[in-house]
């Protein structure tokens, strides 16, 4: 990747197609680090633009997203399957809720504040390699078309379809952002996993608690599994979990979100042209086995930022080959019921300190520590599965909607 060079009025040394969250976050970290001009490309208010979208990362605190943060935990919970709660403390790591309406303003008025930031409100038709760099092609909310140059493309658009796969499942869910009549949450505490629900024949289910006041909090209900629910019969599993498991009492419900995140081992093509690149979940920055996504893209824009400025070759991935292929294991015995998904994960929290078992979710771990973490985990069956998978073929399977969001 040669480094970029300021270029004629009118281009950017990089477009960026897609307002999302890894779109906007590239978009925040070159031009607050000053390393490109950069024009976005988001789609005009209309259908083409999703819902508000909630987004969850752990972090230690003092990053330049603290303005777009809504809330934080100091502790994380589990309920193993049996009722029984778990309470971690991550210090100095807190668990940290961003809404997506709050991320598009802060960034959008860097962008309007940095000499080299643009904004555009266009529908991107058209992305390819041109002699020297790369266009994209959009349609004004007006129906001009317009061409816009630049040294590199970094397109964060969801793939028509996604790569073939040995396995895939859908982290699917739908959440209640609800205000109770009493106090029934601690503010202190984000539920991750509660395994207190009916599971699934296949796969496996959980709720997830984010409180937001004592008397306010975002309650999901979630699945992993291969197919995703009606609308109605995430209501009655949110009915259930909220007033039977929670028993929050009399609530109303404020407003609801809902989505669907691959969970696949399949390969994603971060370069799709000489100078035309996938970020976000199109790009692989999905971690196959959680679904987290916010926080492998905020390292992913800053390992670009660097790229970019010391002209190294490529893009790096967005996860490293060691951790994809443990989650290419785990997704594989999770999908053939080898494992317990409940008592796994339960496990996983039980037996791991929590900032190792973070930076093991995050891919930073060592390979002696990913030993230890591994020899805690049911070793026969992964061991089979483990041998199993480089032989198996990958296919293509159906592709939901997906979107980022936390699980």
């Amino acid at each position: 990747m040669d480094p970029v060079t300021r270029g004629p009025a009118g281009t950017s040394d990089v477009v960026v197609v897609g307002g999302g969250a890894a779109g906007l976050s590239l978009a925040n970290r070159l031009v607050g680090t000053g390393v490109a001009t950069v024009t976005v490309v988001e789609p005009p208010d209309g259908p083409a633009r999703p819902a508000e979208r909630t987004w969850c990362y752990w972090d230690q605190g003092g990053d330049d997203l603290d303005e777009a943060v809504t809330a934080t935990w100091p502790l994380l919970r589990v309920h193993g399957p049996d009722g029984s709660p778990l309470t971690v403390d991550p210090a100095p790591s807190r668990y940290r809720m961003v809404r997506s309406t709050a991320f598009e303003r802060l960034v959008h008025a860097r962008l309007e504040g940095a000499p080299g930031g643009r904004l555009l409100r266009a529908t991107a038709d058209t992305v390819r390699d041109v002699p020297g760099g790369a266009e994209v092609r959009c349609t004004t909310p007006g129906g001009r078309t317009l061409t816009l140059r630049s040294r590199y493309v970094f397109d964060s658009r969801p793939l028509p379809a996604l790569p073939p796969a040995r396995t895939q499942l859908l982290q699917h869910f739908r959440g209640w952002f609800v205000r109770t009549r009493a106090g029934r949450f601690d503010p202190a505490v984000a539920d991750l996993m509660d395994f207190r629900v009916p599971q699934p024949r296949h796969g496996l289910a959980f709720g997830y608690v984010l409180p937001l006041a004592p008397d306010r909090a975002l309650v999901e209900y979630t699945e992993f599994s291969r197919t995703p629910l009606t609308t109605p019969q995430y209501e009655a599993a949110l009915g259930h979990y909220a007033r039977a498991v929670l028993r929050l009492g009399e609530f109303t419900v404020d407003s609801a979100e809902q989505g669907v995140i691959p969970m696949t081992d399949a390969r994603f093509p971060r370069r799709t042209g000489a100078s035309v690149f996938r970020i976000g979940t199109a790009g692989g920055a999905t971690r196959p086995a959680t679904g987290y996504t916010f926080a492998a893209v905020q390292r992913h824009s800053r390992a670009i930022a660097d790229a970019l400025r010391d002209g190294r070759a490529t893009v790096p991935r967005p996860h490293g080959r060691r951790a994809l292929a443990m989650d290419a294991v785990l997704l594989r015995a999770l999908d053939t019921g080898r494992i317990d998904g409940p008592a796994f994960f339960t496990g996983l929290f039980r037996r791991t300190p929590p900032q190792r078992l973070l930076r093991f979710l995050d891919g930073a771990t060592s390979v002696r520590e990913e030993w230890g973490i591994g020899l805690r985990t049911p070793v026969g069956p992964m061991l089979r599965t483990a041998l199993e998978v480089p032989f198996l073929p990958r296919r293509t399977h159906p592709a939901p909607g997906t979107r980022e969001s936390p699980p």
